[in-house]
């Protein structure tokens, strides 16, 4: 029999459960399934049956309990040249052979401009200890890229995602002080943090999606629930727990075509040494941004030194959601020296791997075999 039960993000009660479930429970959460009820007003077996058939719809693409991976791996944006015969096989191996890529989006910019020539954009999170460089030289072997730019997160002043109440924030909005910056600084795990951290971490099956949801998973850990929530508590006051989510499917129209968003823009700033943590304050206020970072983009980038993403499903509106963050820098007297906008196109993504574990086998079957590419 075929469900009844709606499936697609429009629907007011699913819009209405989202505008929480996305980005709205914050840290660690006892019973995450029943804050979300309580928040969005909408009774917990409603809540348990909407997110569940929405999963199994494709319309949320997973459902898990966020890491704030820069505290717990080495991470960095990385930009690749890559020969334009070889982009979408570069593409097909960062997205489906490598565990620790988790962002895979070609980009393009309006105009040719300074790093017009990147076109592969990806996320890389390595263990602490290991070599990003060395990560991406064994890359380009198998991909045939030419040539790789890591930009590390300096500073952290906007993670969410939140694309449902993202459609109702118009250009300016934001919130009434400078965001703060996160700094970015790495907490070393024992072993039994490390099991429940895993454990913490792997998404949601859809019969998963149930009350009291973590009794199953301190099993997994081989742990009592006590120890469980104590241990992720303690993880969330080391800022290594971000929220719980349910991440929407906002690349891919859904099986009636339905789409959360169409474009996905990569804004870049260039501003002067010294108020690069001011300007991303500034930056970071505004709402409709789903991250904004501190990252060095170098002479290739033209300096750029803010960096951020926001979605949207009209081009004239992202474009005015970005001059309205400019038009908030010249008011707040920072300097804007360059920026640009880089569109993004074909993208996939999932969850980087962190453990050192499994980097450390990856590694050495990927300098064992032969070059894919």
């Amino acid at each position: 029999m075929t469900s009844t039960v709606p499936v697609e993000h429009i629907d007011p009660v699913n819009a209405q459960i989202l505008s929480i479930s996305e980005d709205k429970i914050q840290g660690f959460v006892r019973e995450p399934f029943a804050e979300i009820s309580q928040l969005s007003g909408i009774p917990l077996e409603t809540v348990l049956q909407r997110i569940r058939a929405m999963l199994e719809a494709g319309t949320i693409r997973r459902v898990r309990q966020t890491l704030i991976a820069p505290n717990l791996a080495d991470g960095a944006l990385v930009a690749w040249q890559v020969p334009e015969e070889k982009l979408n096989s570069a593409f097909d191996f960062m997205f489906q052979q490598d565990p620790f890529s988790g962002h895979v989006v070609v980009r393009s910019t309006d105009q040719q401009t300074s790093g017009s020539e990147y076109r592969l954009w990806t996320t890389l999170k390595v263990p602490v200890g290991t070599s990003m460089a060395d990560h991406c030289e064994i890359l380009m072997r198998h991909t045939g890229c030419l040539k790789f730019k890591l930009m590390p997160a300096r500073g952290i002043f906007a993670l969410g995602v939140g694309h449902v109440r993202r459609k109702l924030i118009e250009p300016g909005d934001r919130i009434e002080n400078s965001a703060s910056m996160m700094p970015v600084h790495n907490v070393q795990l024992t072993d039994l943090e490390w099991r429940i951290l895993l454990a913490l971490k792997r998404e949601f099956t859809p019969e998963e999606i149930a009350p009291h949801p973590w009794i199953a998973r301190a099993a997994e850990a081989g742990v009592d629930p006590e120890t469980f929530f104590s241990t992720a508590e303690s993880l969330q006051s080391r800022k290594v727990i971000g929220r719980f989510s349910t991440f929407l499917e906002h690349v891919k129209p859904s099986q009636t075509g339905v789409r959360v968003t169409r474009f996905n823009a990569l804004f870049h700033w260039a501003v002067p040494q010294g108020l690069e943590e001011k300007a991303g304050g500034e930056v970071g206020r505004h709402e409709i941004l789903t991250h904004c970072y501190w990252r060095e983009g170098g002479p290739d980038f033209k300096n750029v030194n803010i960096m951020s993403v926001a979605h949207g499903t009209e081009k004239d509106r992202v474009l005015a959601h970005k001059a309205a963050i400019d038009e908030h820098l010249k008011a707040s007297g920072i300097p804007v020296l360059y920026t640009n906008v880089f569109w993004g196109g074909r993208s996939e993504i999932k969850p980087s791997e962190i453990s050192p574990l499994i980097h450390k086998e990856w590694i050495a079957r990927m300098r064992d075999s032969a070059p894919s590419a």
